[in-house]
């Protein structure tokens, strides 16, 4: 004769949570940068909370101090960084610790993985064009290794 124990089996609470929240049928946020919705309303909008962290993440990057109203310190502040690029690993020790305090502060149950910068300097010899790929894992959903790829430029 076999015993089970009943907390063994299906699905935990937290489970069961996370897997509600992640595939619902009620809009969670709008997409950026914002476009003309169809059925869902005025707006597109989001109903994944792993694509709306993403979006969120996206825009924490590319936002600079003082163009948050409320929030002056919101954002990575990566355009001073851009306007003094002297150097690629200058650049890149800065924004690493710009976009790490800025997630700290603002989105912590991000966890950053890995940063990559490759400068483009093929369209214009006096400007460059810097892309970002961040990987990030989001625990609490059990989202692993999710890539972004932000594109700044520089003057």
């Amino acid at each position: 004769m076999t015993t089970f124990s009943f907390k063994s089996v299906g699905k935990t609470r937290e489970e069961r949570l996370t897997q509600q929240l992640i595939e619902s049928d009620t809009p969670i946020g709008i997409k950026t940068p914002l476009r003309p919705g169809t059925q869902e309303g005025l707006f597109a909008m989001h109903y994944n909370l792993p694509d709306q962290v993403h979006d969120n993440l996206r825009n924490l990057i590319l936002t600079n101090w003082g163009e948050r109203v409320g929030f002056y310190d919101f954002g990575a502040n990566l355009r001073p960084l851009m306007t003094e690029f002297v150097s690629q690993d200058n650049f890149d020790v800065q924004a690493i610790e710009r976009i790490s305090s800025a997630v700290q502060r603002w989105m912590p149950f991000v966890s950053l993985e890995t940063f990559e910068s490759i400068v483009d300097r093929v369209q214009n010899k006096n400007t460059a064009i810097i892309k970002l790929t961040i990987v990030y894992n989001i625990p609490a959903l059990n989202v692993s290794k999710k890539a972004m790829q932000v594109t700044l430029y520089a003057i």
